[in-house]
């Protein structure tokens, strides 16, 4: 798959499994990401699919390797739509 489509896919399920925050972004947690089956069967990497949307600028979070388990908590705020 191309990095492009993969990173349209993550923008899609972020607004499937997200919700708005304050600002009016949609966000949604690693561990929700990690353990949803839909989203295990689309991304084979995820973590890497999530880099290359935090580098396009599509999504933000805080640190810079997400691992499962320890990063559940950290919130994924996506960019753009």
């Amino acid at each position: 798959m191309n990095v492009d489509h993969e990173v349209k896919l993550l923008v899609q399920e972020i607004l499937r499994l997200g919700s708005k925050n304050a600002d009016g972004q949609t966000s949604v947690t690693f561990g929700v990401l990690f353990n949803d089956d839909q989203c295990a069967n689309i991304f084979e990497a995820l973590v890497g699919t999530l880099k290359a949307a935090k580098k396009r600028k599509v999504v933000k979070y805080e640190s810079e390797l997400l691992l499962q388990g320890v990063h559940d908590n950290v919130s994924i705020t996506l960019l753009q739509e």
